[in-house]
């Protein structure tokens, strides 16, 4: 009996501290995530560094983050969850005194990089061993936290990070993030149980994370040199056939190995193929939409605005995403899923129809409807494309269905960002060489963004046709909560990592 006891509350010692500490290390990650774009400006300032360079600082993040996210958690299978999460929080530590002490933007850049690897192993890892730590309504309820945690994160980056930029300094949100993912590893080492998966094969398919920042990489510098080198010139050319080639020989590789990063195989699911698509548009078009908004409201040609308030300019952006999270389901259950995305994705599209309309003269006032309409529209559809990615296999495939929705979250978020880096800079560029004045040009650069971002959700209109058919499944419970809680990630679903896995 005595033992019982002891091994009850162990285990809900374990429990609380998962939850407390994948909670507040997410809480940072995703705070820090959004908050980046708002430093943008301040970091060229004080380094000297033009901001088409920095704009590595949020592709970079997202690059690695992509080649990393499904490895990091293949890894804590493995190896153990609470190693690699530990793994994860140091890595985030060292990367924010690293952007903390740089005094060039090639420091702030590498750091960034760092942080991408960081970050995705903290929210990969993170979310195993809190659904490995609870099972039920526990565990549901520990999601949906550990999504609260995530989306206040995401909505106090910006007023956050630009209050300290305004105060201390851009250099103080990586020094407090610092410290608080600091506070989480004695947390981690007291109270969370190791787990890990011993039925997974124990080899990691490392050639595949390095193929994904090869097809990455050089794709994401075309993208953005394209304008400046020529379309036709031969880095861009040459840059476009290493990605072809990295493709190539990453599909190659896929094919060969016992525990592939990407299960070629699911590509042959259309419904999670138009899934993931939508997700890759939605995340990028919004991580598109933060980067210009950062530079555009704070440029003293326009907006003229401090880092402060250009945080503080956003928090109607993050208000609409947070107030909408807990109806998505209600509203997926009264119209349906491929509705409810198609729904969004047209929100989304007449959103940046009106902001392709921004003159010199614009307000903030005119600003701010659209972009609660784009923040709406992304909530709309992220939510049911999340819980029907791992709805439309098998049980037994979900875990590779949430990589591969993992995934393209980070790649739509590095190149749309490069897409719309390179359309602000070369518009603006172009107009200011043809005589216009710098706000006009800003404006029009502004304006070009938004249509190409425009063009995306379009696609993801007809994007939403494929998806709700062949689903093997209703979506369960907890993918709903799951999608509804957070906005920025899919994640696994218990089907996947249980407390059976546990190994104590």
């Amino acid at each position: 009996m005595g033992d019982t006891a002891t091994t009850s509350a162990t285990a809900r010692r374990g429990a609380l501290g998962a939850l407390i500490a994948t909670s507040v290390s997410a809480l940072v990650v995703n705070a820090n995530t959004s908050a980046v774009s708002i430093l943008i400006p301040a970091i060229s300032e004080d380094t000297g560094t033009p901001t088409d360079t920095l704009q590595w600082a949020v592709t970079g993040y997202s690059l690695v983050g992509a080649a990393v996210i499904v490895t990091s958690g293949s890894l804590g299978d493995v190896f153990g969850r609470r190693k690699i999460f530990l793994g994860g929080l140091f890595l985030f530590i060292a990367s924010c005194v690293l952007i903390a002490l740089s005094q060039e933007g090639i420091g702030v850049i590498a750091g960034r990089c760092i942080q991408g690897a960081a970050g995705a192993t903290i929210l990969a890892c993170g979310m195993s061993l809190l659904s490995a730590s609870s099972t039920g309504k526990e565990q549901m309820r520990a999601v949906t936290l550990w999504g609260a945690a995530s989306a206040v994160g995401a909505a106090a980056g910006p007023l956050v990070g630009g209050l300290l930029a305004s105060t201390l300094g851009w250099q103080g949100l990586f020094w407090i993030d610092a410290v608080i993912a600091a506070l989480c590893i004695p947390v981690t080492l007291i109270a969370v149980l190791e787990s890990s998966d011993p039925t997974r094969p124990r080899s990691i398919d490392l050639a595949g994370t390095v193929l994904i920042a090869a097809i990455l990489a050089p794709l994401i510098f075309a993208l953005t040199n394209g304008s400046a080198w020529g379309w036709g010139s031969i880095q861009t050319l040459g840059c476009f056939a290493i990605t072809i080639g990295a493709t190539i020989g990453f599909v190659l590789v896929e094919r060969s190995v016992k525990a592939p990063l990407l299960d070629l195989a699911l590509l042959k699911n259309k419904v999670l193929v138009g899934a993931t698509l939508s997700i890759l548009l939605g995340s990028g078009t919004v991580n598109g939409i933060m980067f210009i908004v950062s530079l555009y409201f704070q440029n003293p040609a326009t907006l003229d605005m401090d880092a402060f308030q250009a945080g503080l300019a956003t928090l109607p952006v993050a208000a609409a995403a947070v107030v909408l999270a807990p109806l998505i389901t209600p509203i997926v259950g009264r119209i349906g899923v491929r509705t409810t995305i198609a729904v969004g994705f047209v929100i989304m599209s007449v959103s940046f129809a009106a902001l392709a309309f921004v003159t010199e003269s614009w307000t903030y006032a005119l600003f701010v409807l659209p972009l609660i309409g784009v923040a709406a529209g992304m909530s709309l559809q992220n939510g049911p494309c999340s819980s029907i990615s791992t709805a439309c296999v098998e049980p037994r495939e979900v875990g590779a269905a949430s990589g591969i929705s993992n995934m393209a979250r980070y790649v739509g978020a590095a190149v749309m960002t490069a897409i719309v880096a390179s359309v602000y800079g070369s518009v603006s560029a172009n107009r200011i060489a043809d005589g216009a004045s710098e706000s006009a040009a800003l404006a029009d650069a502004f304006s070009w963004s938004s249509i190409a971002m425009g063009i995306w959700c379009v696609l993801g209109i007809a994007l939403a046709l494929l998806v709700a058919r062949g689903i093997t499944r209703k979506p369960t419970e907890f993918e709903y909560a799951a999608a509804a809680a957070s906005t920025s990630h899919t994640l696994t679903p218990p089907e996947v990592v249980t407390a059976a896995d546990a190994r104590h």
